[in-house]
């Protein structure tokens, strides 16, 4: 092990851990987002905690200090972030002492994902997105989009009474978001996907970016996923090719994936093979982004800790990069053109 490289990665993983706690306020609440981004960083923390504790014997009194101390600076901030988000009701009298377990803000019933902390069967009659429930009032694009089809073949789910997109459990699909769907671009999901193209760009532009963005469970698909102004959490993709730009990008368990980066720190993937990495397609490159700060090739594999290159990611070699007339047209659909016609021409489907 190098103690350099991994003194380096560490400060990374620190200021991006930094980074994201600050941003959970932006998150959205509905449907369990803002407790997605949190449970992914105390996982992270706690990954973080096992790899110094891993490393120990191999590291010089000093930094192991310089270690410890920066992790329980993440856990204090984080803690009062949550503390900030859910602060504890005001002093009232009651016959008997709550219970301390419901004081930490972890196990806040508010948190917990389909509770209601009143404990009455009262609906709640919020917009929702995605797989959430149907509620009195509500409306799941998700449903539109399974239902719906135009003379083009395309699904365009509007989103224009939503907060967040969530786009999941789909299969053979072409789904492109429209530019009503950029009010809901608090944050982006997109979960349990196949054999799709999905183009989430045109509505996440300057201002309009997503706050952060969760790709999760996706085989054999095609994502354009637009900008993105915080973290990009990517797992579980396999055989696919994403377009991402975003300020920090961290890979998890994914497999033979091609992806076109743009990332202004050093992406990072855990447990992941054969991960090729490109520059963002020029089409895909907004005015704000500078490319000479794109850190697409400067990937830090956390479960690599040897001086030389990891295995398991490499650069898309240009002969093998998508030309720009595949991400202005064929990405775009033609008449005729079906879903796996452009995965085949994208070399997602081989067959």
């Amino acid at each position: 092990m190098d103690p350099a490289r991994f003194y380096h990665q560490v400060e990374q993983r620190v200021i991006e851990l930094q980074d994201q706690i600050s941003q959970l306020g932006s998150i959205a609440t509905v449907g369990g987002e803002r407790l997605d981004a949190t449970e992914a960083i105390q996982a992270d923390i706690a990954n973080l905690t096992r790899q110094v504790a891993d490393a120990s014997d191999k590291l010089p009194p000093y930094d192991q200090k310089h270690y410890a101390e920066a992790i329980k600076r993440l856990t204090e901030m984080l803690n009062e972030e949550l503390a900030r988000l859910h602060p504890k009701p005001r002093f009232k009298f009651k016959p008997r002492t709550a219970s301390a377990i419901t004081a930490d803000p972890k196990n806040d019933p508010r948190l917990l994902r389909g509770t209601n902390p009143s404990g009455s069967d009262a609906t709640v009659t919020e917009d929702v997105v995605g797989a959430l429930p149907n509620v009195s009032g509500g409306k799941s694009y998700n449903d539109e989009i399974s239902r719906s089809e135009g003379t083009s073949g395309i699904r365009k789910p509007s989103f224009s009474a939503a907060r967040t997109v969530d786009i999941r459990d789909h299969e053979g699909l072409h789904i492109i978001l429209p530019l009503t769907a950029a009010k809901a671009t608090s944050s982006g999901s997109l979960q349990n996907m196949r054999n799709c193209v999905v183009d989430m760009s045109e509505p996440a532009v300057g201002k309009a970016s997503f706050a952060n963005l969760v790709i999760r469970d996706v085989d054999h698909c095609l994502v354009v996923a637009g900008n993105v102004n915080g973290p990009a959490h990517i797992t579980g993709v396999r055989d696919s090719v994403l377009v991402v730009s975003a300020r920090q990008v961290r890979i998890h368990e994914c497999r033979n994936v091609r992806m076109y980066l743009y990332c202004s720190s050093r992406p990072i993937i855990e447990d992941c093979e054969g991960m090729k990495f490109a520059p963002v397609p020029t089409s895909h490159l907004s005015q704000d982004q500078d490319p000479t700060k794109n850190q697409w090739d400067q990937v830090d594999d956390f479960k690599w800790l040897k001086a030389d290159h990891s295995p398991n990611w490499a650069i898309l070699p240009e002969e093998e990069r998508l030309p720009e007339d595949i991400w202005n047209g064929t990405v775009k659909g033609r008449p005729g053109l079906g879903p796996k016609d452009i995965l085949r021409e994208t070399g997602v489907l081989l067959d």
